[in-house]
C-alpha cells in the first residue's frame, strides 16, 4: 500500500504516486467515470502506460489508440499525449526519470 497522497487531476479522475526513486517512478491513474478527461500534455519524461483496468481512447501525438486491460504503450519524451476514459478503470504508468512535480 502506498503511503502517498491521492491527488485529485480532474473531474473523476485521481493520482497516486505509488513508489519512487530519482530514475523511475510508478504512478496509479484512476479514472471514476466514462467521459473523464486526461488532458493533453507532455513533458520530458519517458513513459510506459500499462492499462490495469477498464478501456481509454488514447492520443498520442496525431494518432488516437483505442487501449483496454491488459494492454500497455510508451509515451516517448516530449510527445504530446493524453486520453478520454471510455470505461472507468485504472492506469499504471511509469516515468523515468521520477516525476519531481508529483511529489
Amino acid at each position: 500500500m502506498s503511503d502517498y497522497p491521492i491527488v485529485s487531476t480532474g473531474e473523476n479522475v485521481t493520482r497516486q504516486v505509488l513508489s519512487d526513486h530519482r530514475d523511475l517512478m510508478v504512478v496509479a491513474f484512476r479514472f471514476g467515470a466514462e467521459g473523464s478527461i486526461g488532458a493533453l500534455h507532455n513533458h520530458p519524461h519517458v513513459q510506459s502506460t500499462y492499462v490495469e483496468s477498464g478501456r481509454f481512447r488514447f492520443t498520442l501525438g496525431d494518432r488516437e489508440h483505442e487501449v483496454k486491460a491488459g494492454d500497455s504503450f510508451v509515451v516517448e519524451s516530449e510527445q504530446l499525449h493524453g486520453c478520454v476514459c471510455l470505461e472507468p478503470g485504472t492506469l499504471i504508468d511509469c516515468f523515468t526519470p521520477r516525476r519531481d512535480d508529483f511529489l
